[in-house]
């Protein structure tokens, strides 16, 4: 096991070598923005010997990063209130959905478990969600826009992983007929999240002058895949394969990178899937001031108030410091500045 993180949780390195105690675990890695999660750490990669750990890939099967790049600027735009007002009207959050389905050619009906409200699916396809998923909008360093969004398999994807952790074995021979049903459901869940993610930042782009689009990068890391005979799960983990595009946010005032993977072998080839938090939600309402939040992040046009305070930067750890901890994994190719952040 190797650990790049230089803050750690002790509750986070007790989850990991417990997994790695496990006589199918061959390898794992926790990467820089780690810290404690259910059963595994979230930032955790870890390498199995024919088995799957649904729990090691959590509750938000799929849940990533969606990045689009226009050719528009900051000075294309009328207001940023007017835009983030806009975008809020298309996407729902939090809680709410679609007031009717979205058109979908997913085949519900392939998928093994069938504990979820259809109906629900498909009205929370295209919807943020709440927690830390957001909907950005920022500039690169070449002043062009993006638009970036943070979420996962809504409900969906949620009420699959539950069944699968509350009514089957712990860990998944991948041969068995739980193994198999919950790798088919895993890879449906990944393509319900980047459906999600597409329409939301494609529904957000008609909210802005027409525009040519520059760049499309997706990355999940919430997923087990199967790679040299090893099964690689990542928990709150970026895949970086070499030559792979992906997305690493800061929060809600230092913005998102864009990054190309190095395929480093020592990662798992992987990498953060953000700064990590430090405070846990409770704990970040009950410490942090609102005060100090709103003075933090003048400039951005956010949803800041005691109801979001738990998504403070504070909350988090540098996210610069972070991603220097991990140049071995990924090189920056664009940073993004935020203007507007959409909270669920």
């Amino acid at each position: 096991m190797r650990i790049f993180a230089k803050i750690l949780e002790a509750e986070a390195l007790s989850q990991m070598e417990s997994a790695m105690e496990l006589d199918f675990v061959l390898d794992g890695a926790l990467m820089p923005d780690a810290h404690t999660g259910y059963d595994l750490p979230i930032g955790a990669v870890v390498a199995t010997d024919g088995v799957v750990v649904p729990a090691w890939v959590g509750y938000d099967i799929g849940c990533g990063m969606t990045a689009l790049k226009l050719d528009l600027k900051e000075e294309d735009l009328d207001s940023i209130p007017a835009v983030k007002s806009r975008m809020e009207s298309v996407v729902p959050t939090g809680w709410s959905c679609h007031d009717k389905a979205q058109d979908s050619e997913l085949k519900f009906d392939d998928l093994a478990c069938q504990d979820f409200d259809r109906g629900r699916a498909l009205r929370q396809l295209g919807t943020l969600g709440g927690g830390n998923h957001f909907l950005e909008v920022g500039f690169g360093r070449d002043g062009f826009l993006w638009i970036i969004v943070h979420s996962g398999s809504r409900g969906l994807g949620h009420r699959i992983a539950t069944w699968y952790i509350k009514n089957c074995a712990k860990h998944l021979d991948v041969g068995s007929v739980d193994g198999e049903s919950y790798r088919q459901d895993l890879e449906f869940c990944l393509q319900y999240a980047l459906e999600s993610r597409k329409l939301m930042v494609e529904r957000a782009a008609k909210c802005l002058p027409s525009a040519k689009v520059l760049d499309f990068v997706n990355r999940n890391h919430n997923h087990a895949e199967l790679k040299d005979g090893k099964w690689i799960h990542r928990k709150g983990a970026t895949h970086a394969e070499d030559g792979m595009m992906g997305v690493i946010p800061g929060n809600m005032r230092d913005g998102s990178f864009i990054v190309r993977g190095k395929g480093n072998p020592d990662w798992l080839c992987s990498s953060s899937h953000g700064a990590g938090r430090v405070l846990g939600r409770k704990a970040a309402k009950r410490e942090l001031d609102v005060k100090e939040f709103e003075e933090t992040m003048v400039g951005i046009c956010a949803d800041v108030s005691s109801d979001t305070l738990d998504e403070s930067p504070m909350a988090y750890k540098n996210i610069f410091d972070v991603m220097a901890l991990q140049s071995d994994s990924v090189e920056v190719v664009d940073y993004i500045t935020p203007l507007l952040n959409i909270k669920g």
